[in-house]
């Protein structure tokens, strides 16, 4: 399997908040993730599109579709945690666990920063074996890819980099009925044991730690994400 850390790293930037520091770094993201080559060339072309969007636009235009886009409802938060108990007292219990998988295996956050946001869980995963990251990644498979779905409902150029995160997961990129954000929050649940991640396949003290992010089944026939 290709090496994929400099293209998670990458792709972790272009989902943060684009101010001016972010906007100024794009070319180097983008070249970071053609040096390295682990996306199909066509997705690298798409996000060299996009960036060179966001480079363009007026920056209070980005700024603001930015928080349009992410902070304005949880079908497409970068929370991944919301998808799961939504703004439910379970959420604290499985985000503490979660730092605690991430210092396990050596990653220490900022005091403002989040676990449960994708860009830190791809940091996170870009400290890991590619096959180890990319198994890390599929596990939330079905969290991404309602995520992209949404974005792609709205035309959002963001849509490619999560699409490029599932690629990278080395899984299917295809979208899927949105579900409204009620009806998210019930066709999710974490294990009693971990609240969020399950601790199975966990691995000994010093090794990278793998975390498992899982859904009940429905309680009626017919696809849910």
């Amino acid at each position: 399997m290709k090496d994929n850390k400099y293209s998670l790293r990458a792709l972790a930037l272009m989902l943060a908040y684009p101010d001016a520091d972010l906007r100024a770094q794009l070319p180097q993201l983008v070249e970071a993730i053609e040096a390295e080559g682990a996306l199909p060339a066509a997705r690298r072309l798409e996000i060299k599109a996009m960036a060179a969007e966001l480079t363009r636009l007026d920056p209070m235009v980005v700024e603001a579709r930015y928080v349009e886009t992410f902070d304005r409802g949880r079908a497409t938060s970068l929370h991944l945690f919301e998808h799961v108990h939504g703004d439910s007292r379970d959420r604290g219990p499985a985000m503490v666990d979660l730092t605690k998988t991430y210092e396990k295996a050596g990653l220490f956050m900022g005091a403002e920063e989040l676990p449960d946001h994708l860009c830190v869980v791809m940091e996170f995963a870009s400290t890991q074996p590619p096959k180890l990251a990319a198994e890390f990644l599929g596990e939330m498979e079905h969290i991404l890819t309602a995520i992209f779905s949404a974005l792609l409902k709205r035309e959002s150029p963001y849509a490619t980099l999560v699409a490029a995160v599932l690629e990278l997961a080395g899984q299917k990129v295809q979208a899927v009925p949105v579900v409204a954000d009620e009806a998210l929050d019930e066709a999710w649940v974490e294990p009693m044991a971990f609240d969020g991640c399950s601790t199975k396949g966990q691995a000994k003290p010093g090794a990278p730690q793998p975390i498992h992010f899982v859904r009940k089944a429905p309680a009626s026939q017919g696809a849910t994400l």
